[in-house]
């Protein structure tokens, strides 16, 4: 999905994933945590789009422990980590588990004594091409706020003080945005280097930890975050993975301006409208005379959030910034997007419903803020 100088990170290309799991247990909680992998492993097994998996231990340090699974391709594995399930069947683990770290990698290539390296079995379900990277980690928390409550919170969340951005000699935060649209909260984060340590970092600040503090009494989903159970199943519920990023293989133009635009999905629909908009934004990143120049796709069940860098005004051309230029896209969008749900209702081959849906999706922008030298 890559061309000459382009930017591209997908879940698309229809690779087979490798999942890595390092733990660090609690000493004497082994037996206790053999006893929640079976029980994890055997609902897994029936998940679609798994194909094995694998319990393995130090053998230099007998407390840490790995997990890795293979799955056909991205989504069925994202659509599993992020359900309601998958936070239930881990929960046991939780008081094993001093420390944990979670990688994903396409397959791109690979060895089998029984597959001759040239044959077409050798390379069926391997990412096709490498991807150019930025070396920039994308991730996104997304929460609902008690209805009512939605300007005390843009008030709390626009006004703290930007943590530290440099975390260590390798890692440091590049840009926060936060956006909302009704009582829903989208806060979207980049980083250069480990992202896991940049949360981590963000976490201890005693400026973020007040702003955290502050705004709990206004949360739909009741949190403690200095109960680490707690903590770690709102985050892991508030996660907001990104699916899709492509930056446009030419100079950046000045004055670009970031905007979120909101998509809930038909139910079920979800992972479709995502690699719909991820097609679309991979067409315009070719064109050059699109007014997107990057975007970002974000999908967790049948919420999609597209964060897109444009130049000039989004109505200037409601088309690209909604991501459906080109015949037919309009429609298909509509297939899959709950109009209701975002108070659009009626068919797209119109101006006006174009603008409606465009002046409904086009989310609050609360602040943006970018490291210095970003």
């Amino acid at each position: 999905m890559t061309t000459s100088g382009r930017i591209s990170q997908s879940a698309f290309d229809g690779s087979r994933l490798r999942v890595i799991l390092l733990l660090d247990l609690y000493e004497g909680a082994q037996e206790q945590f053999l006893d929640a992998y079976e029980h994890m492993r055997n609902k897994v097994a029936s998940v679609p789009g798994h194909i094995s998996d694998q319990l393995c231990q130090s053998i230099e340090n007998p407390s840490q422990w790995l997990i890795t699974s293979e799955w056909e391709s991205a989504p069925p594995f994202l659509a599993w980590v992020n359900s309601e399930e998958h936070v239930e069947t881990v929960r046991p683990m939780h008081s094993c588990v001093r420390d944990t770290r979670s990688m994903r990698y396409s397959i791109i290539r690979e060895t089998r004594p029984d597959r001759p390296l040239t044959s077409e079995a050798a390379t069926a379900g391997l990412q096709s091409a490498v991807r150019v990277g930025d070396g920039v980690a994308r991730h996104a928390l997304t929460f609902t706020v008690k209805p009512g409550s939605e300007s005390k919170v843009a008030e709390l969340l626009a006004g703290y003080q930007s943590p530290k951005a440099q975390v260590d000699d390798t890692t440091r935060l590049r840009r926060t945005s936060l956006f909302m649209h009704g009582n829903r909260v989208v806060r979207a984060v980049e980083v250069e280097g480990d992202l896991l340590a940049a949360l981590r970092h963000v976490a201890r600040q005693p400026e973020v930890r007040a702003v955290e503090e502050a705004i709990n009494p206004y949360l739909e989903q009741d949190r403690d975050l200095t109960d680490p159970d707690s903590a770690r199943v709102f985050f892991t519920r508030a996660a907001l993975p990104a699916v899709h990023h492509v930056t446009a293989g030419r100079p950046e133009p000045a004055g670009l301006r970031r905007h979120a635009l909101y998509y809930p999905a038909v139910r079920g629909r979800g992972i479709d409208l995502a690699r719909f908009l991820a097609q679309q934004d991979e067409a315009a990143a070719d064109d050059p005379d699109s007014p997107v120049h990057a975007s970002t796709v974000f999908q967790r069940d049948d919420i999609v959030v597209r964060l897109v860098d444009v130049t000039g005004e989004l109505d200037l051309d409601p088309l690209a910034a909604l991501g459906i230029k080109g015949p037919g896209k309009a429609a298909e969008l509509e297939r899959l997007l709950d109009g209701a749900a975002i108070g659009v209702e009626g068919a797209l081959d119109s101006e006006r419903n174009l603008n409606r849906l465009l002046a409904h999706a086009d989310m609050l922008h609360v602040t943006d803020r970018s490291a210095a030298d970003s």
